[in-house]
């Protein structure tokens, strides 16, 4: 049985994207990037991960209004998700929509994945 834990990472800046992937890349951990905000509650019902790492600025549908859509589901309000941004107000909107955790740009990789390893075991 495959008991790999997943995060899904969604960010609608690819470098991010990408550089999250590098970061994770010796992790134990599989990664599910995704740059369309409007694809995270598909993701998360099909995939199933165990955190979400999101963008709070993001077009279409902002981080914090997928996070508020998460909360009220009860298959999802418990999920952990860490927000990202380089907004000042980011960690007060991030902890009003619902956030566990959350981490501001350019972020320290260590701190991101000392805060994963912590939500997700």
């Amino acid at each position: 049985m495959n008991d790999t834990k997943k995060i899904l990472i969604c960010d609608d800046d690819e470098g991010i994207l990408d550089m999250l992937a590098m970061v994770f890349e010796d992790s134990p951990y599989t990664i599910i990037a995704e740059q369309n905000s409007l694809n995270v509650k598909g993701l998360v019902e099909s995939q199933s991960p165990d955190l979400v790492l999101l963008d709070l600025w993001m077009p279409v549908l902002s981080g914090d209004q997928v996070l508020k859509m998460l909360r009220k589901n009860p298959v999802t309000e418990d999920l952990p998700v860490i927000i990202i941004s380089a907004s000042r107000e980011g960690q007060q909107i991030a902890s009003k929509a619902g956030a566990t955790g959350y981490i501001s740009k350019p972020f320290d990789f260590e701190e991101l994945m000392s805060m994963v390893d912590r939500l997700i075991n």
